[in-house]
């Protein structure tokens, strides 16, 4: 059984899992470092959890309508946050309209196939100049010893190798072939929070 089968099917594992699978500090770090912010009106997290991250860029961005978008096993736990309405739903049928959405930790997770799938949904929901800001792990081209990155990398690509069928962390090369074969126009890798990587796909009029 894969992981997010066994989720559907354990409430006590899924509560766990949602509450400690992204920490608020990498959320907070982003926050202080990317200010791709300032123009969202409308943000969908999708693969949110219990909806921790929206309840933290909402405090920074009241203006921001946040959606929490996520299975309902996940978001039987979710708690209430001002500006923030959870939505139950899978990313792999179609996901709620808004000019900006967040995939935190989210790819990793599955097949080039999968993500396609999911990156294609994305841009169907999102209006001409709209964005998808990720949050990743970005293996290095060129790894040397005792790269800290390249370790925690390695750690994380064997992690979902034995959890996750398909899934992988990804060089730039491969994000910039995701965002492509989804109809983005660019992937750009915009700065750092810790060991992860704030990307930017843009669906821009051409």
């Amino acid at each position: 059984m894969k992981l997010f089968d066994y989720m559907g099917t354990d409430e006590r594992f899924s509560k766990l899992f949602n509450q400690t699978g992204f920490t608020t500090a990498v959320v907070k770090k982003a926050l202080e470092v990317y200010q791709g912010f300032n123009g969202v009106n409308v943000l969908v997290d999708v693969g949110g959890g219990v909806g921790n991250t929206l309840g933290v860029v909402t405090s920074k961005y009241p203006h921001i309508k946040g959606i929490n978008f996520d299975l309902t096993c996940a978001l039987a736990q979710a708690p209430s946050y001002p500006g923030v309405e959870h939505v139950a739903g899978d990313m792999f049928v179609d996901v709620p309209i808004g000019d900006t959405m967040i995939l935190k930790r989210i790819l990793h997770d599955w097949t080039e196939e999968d993500c396609v799938k999911i990156l294609k949904n994305f841009w169907k929901s999102l209006p001409n100049n709209g964005k998808i800001v990720v949050i990743e792990l970005v293996t290095p081209d060129d790894a040397e010893n005792g790269d800290i990155n390249a370790n925690i990398a390695f750690d994380m690509y064997m992690l979902m190798f034995t959890q996750c069928s398909g899934g992988k962390e990804r060089s730039r090369a491969e994000f910039k072939a995701l965002a492509a074969a989804a109809g983005f126009n660019q992937c750009k890798f915009v700065c750092q929070a810790y060991h992860c990587w704030i990307i930017e796909f843009c669906k821009e009029d051409v």
